[in-house]
């Protein structure tokens, strides 16, 4: 059986059993007969055990990228695609056929595409939790929808809103929450971010990165406000579908 294996892909990060891709596209694979196609995990202590990854790289044709390494993983690399130099954060390789690196990102379009049935013309600002690798493409795809953010962060900095900061004039400002930390995710699944949930409104949206569990506490919370809530499952399924066809051109 080995044998008819000609392409593997897979999902480079840390304690990823839990992962959407792997699963999303076996079922791909097997639901468009796409044959020969293996999706596997990628699951490393440290960015630099992807040396040896990549050391066996013939039958490996792409990867995804996932916390923490999608801005470590970007000193790996041959070669980045302008939107991934400018985001600063990497969530998809390529490999080409010269045996090349190649780093893009496909989280902005993935988030981009899920956020935009959302959206009302009061829609102008947001406020942006966490600043990890994940925070900079929704940065990026928010300014590409021509919405202010600020990020929100434990310590406020240059630009930077602490948790504490964060109070009714904050609320009136920004329409729109992001989560982009994992605060909240499975299994911890009853902490959320800190945040005063009572000034969400009808006019809110409050969208959480996270999709497992499908409703955080933080989405919880918002929602009970009359916000309208969105989780990250579409954004995964945009992206995924993004990255198959960057590996496929």
């Amino acid at each position: 059986m080995l044998e008819t294996i000609k392409k593997r892909f897979g999902l480079l990060g840390r304690n990823i059993n839990y992962s959407f891709s792997r699963g999303y596209f076996t079922e791909k694979f097997k639901n468009e007969n796409i044959e020969n196609c293996t999706y596997e995990n990628f699951d490393i202590p440290e960015i630099n055990e992807f040396s040896k990854i990549i050391a066996n790289n013939s039958d490996i044709y792409g990867i995804n990228v996932t916390i923490p390494y999608k801005e470590q993983v970007i000193p790996y690399l041959d070669k980045l695609s302008k939107k991934a130099t400018k985001i600063g954060a990497v969530n998809t390789i390529k490999f080409t056929k010269k045996g090349k690196l190649k780093g893009y990102n496909t989280d902005y379009y993935g988030f981009m595409e899920s956020l935009k049935p959302l959206l009302e013309t009061h829609h102008k600002k947001a406020l942006i939790l966490g600043t990890g690798g994940a925070s900079k493409g929704v940065a990026f795809a928010l300014a590409e929808l021509d919405i202010d953010y600020t990020f929100v962060s434990r310590e406020a900095k240059q630009n930077i809103l602490s948790y504490e900061q964060i109070n009714a004039e904050t609320f009136q400002n920004y329409q729109l929450v992001i989560n982009c930390s994992p605060v909240g995710t499975s299994p911890n699944t009853e902490a959320f971010p800190l945040i005063p949930y009572e000034y969400f409104t009808l006019k809110y949206i409050a969208y959480d990165l996270i999709y497992n569990p499908e409703e955080t506490q933080f989405l919880k919370k918002a929602k009970a406000k009359g916000a309208k809530t969105k989780n990250g499952q579409d954004m995964l399924v945009y992206q995924a579908e993004k990255s198959w066809e960057i590996w496929n051109k």
